[in-house]
């Protein structure tokens, strides 16, 4: 078998064996199929494309590449939940604490930020003290014990995405719908997961910008789970402006907590108890998500999921007063106001122009290596439907550096669209996604 033909294949419009897939991607995990190969197959892929059963099969020859985190010791079903990326997406923070004051064990392997999106773990750096990094018994003693863990991944896992995905990122391959679906499926099922619940982003913020794009990537994961035997359902969800209000590590975090004690925006609040009772459901605590949003929307009622929040953060070396007390977090020096020029009513935000902004700031990373400053970023005061008038505060910028404050008051005032007339209604979930089929909203 040689790679070359493996190559041509494809470049025809063949359809590969599930031995030549295991074949190339063995051999480029080991440095025998050389990269100049793997691009030339990659782009093969980007216009041939793949069917189900070959994405499935690449999915399982990366998994298979490095480690799997074995949580068989971790009692009860292991649902993860994973987005696809966004502005001011703080849902893990909410939905971990709250999904396992309901009853679910939620074990996950998180990321970190680069470019405009925000990491999960760069958030709860944000909180003094908290560890990201934990053994393998800590991660599997605390989600035995309070049935919650948020950690950095650890091993060799998927040493095989890695590497393509670096290949995909300088030949202009990235946005092909099996490479996307196989790498982000590798990496939950090498993680461990027993079923997933995927929050597919749509629109300006969002990796996929039209919608029937992100309903093609939905269908394409929750295939390849079906096809290699873990539950999964997935949401098309919106992202034509940030998630809630704010952006920035710290500042998310406050309006997290604030969301835990039922006060958060009600975007995020909706997508949570959305995306958390399909987590219950596939756990098989509820037998329907309407039920399991009501049981959710108790548990915060209750202050359950607060509580679950504060032992969360005391397990992994955090200080669980932010939660009663959130200026322990870092605060910036500056917050300055973004003023509306003109009256009307809020047409839309840019979403990826408010996250470069906040990562300019500091709140993310160009590179891989940049420095984060937890305390900056942006928070909104009026959101798409609001009606202003000239005058009126559109956000704040929080900022440590006056220059970056100034640059940023100018950039976010540019991201609002301020028109006459209301505009149309968006919804804030598009569509469900199950292995029997799409359900458009």
């Amino acid at each position: 078998m040689r790679a070359y033909d493996i190559i041509a294949k494809k470049r025809d419009g063949g359809d590969l064996s599930r031995e030549e897939i295991d074949f190339l991607v063995q051999g480029f995990t080991a440095g025998e199929v050389k990269d100049y190969q793997m691009s030339a197959w990659a782009m093969a892929v980007f216009f041939r494309g793949m069917n189900p059963r070959e994405t499935a099969d690449l999915t399982m020859a990366m998994v298979h590449s490095g480690d799997m985190l074995d949580l068989k010791d971790i009692k009860g079903i292991k649902v993860d939940k994973h987005s696809t990326g966004g502005v001011g997406d703080k849902t893990t923070l909410v939905l971990a604490p709250l999904v396992s004051s309901a009853g679910v064990s939620v074990a996950k392997m998180s990321g970190r930020g680069l470019g405009h999106t925000g990491g999960t773990l760069d958030k709860l750096e944000a909180i003094p003290g908290f560890r990201i990094e934990l053994t393998r018994q800590e991660f599997i003693a605390n989600v035995n014990r309070i049935k919650i863990a948020v950690a950095g991944q650890t091993g060799n896992l998927v040493p095989a995405d890695k590497k393509l995905y670096a290949l995909r990122d300088v030949t202009a391959t990235v946005n092909s719908v099996p490479l996307i679906a196989s790498s982000v499926m590798s990496k939950k099922i090498s993680s461990g997961a027993d079923a997933i619940v995927l929050d597919v982003k749509t629109g300006s913020g969002a990796f996929m910008k039209t919608v029937d794009e992100s309903f093609s990537l939905a269908e394409a994961m929750v295939e390849i789970g079906s096809l290699v035997g873990r539950k999964t359902t997935a949401l098309v969800t919106d992202m034509d402006q940030p998630l809630g209000l704010a952006v920035g590590n710290a500042l998310e975090v406050k309006e997290a907590i604030a969301t835990l004690k039922g006060e958060g925006p009600a975007d995020l609040t909706e997508l949570c108890l959305a995306l958390g009772g399909e987590m219950l459901v596939l756990a098989g605590v509820s037998s329907e998500s309407g039920q399991a949003r009501e049981h959710l929307s108790q548990v915060i009622s209750s202050g359950a999921a607060l509580e679950k929040f504060k032992e969360f953060v005391s397990a992994q070396g955090g200080d669980p007063r932010v939660a009663d007390d959130p200026s322990l977090l870092p605060e910036a020096k500056y917050i300055l106001p973004v003023l509306a020029e003109q009256s009307g009513f809020v047409q839309g935000i840019a979403a990826e122009a408010v996250g470069r902004c906040a990562m300019v700031l500091g709140a993310g990373r160009a590179t891989k290596d940049s420095p984060i400053d937890s305390a900056v970023g942006i928070v909104l005061a009026k959101k798409r439907g609001s009606q202003v008038k000239a005058g009126d505060v559109l956000a704040y910028v929080h900022a440590n550096h006056p220059v970056r404050a100034a640059q940023a008051v100018s950039e976010v005032k540019s991201a609002y669209f301020v028109q006459d007339g209301a505009p149309a209604k968006v919804p804030l979930v598009y569509g469900r996604v199950v292995p029997n089929g799409t359900f458009r909203f």
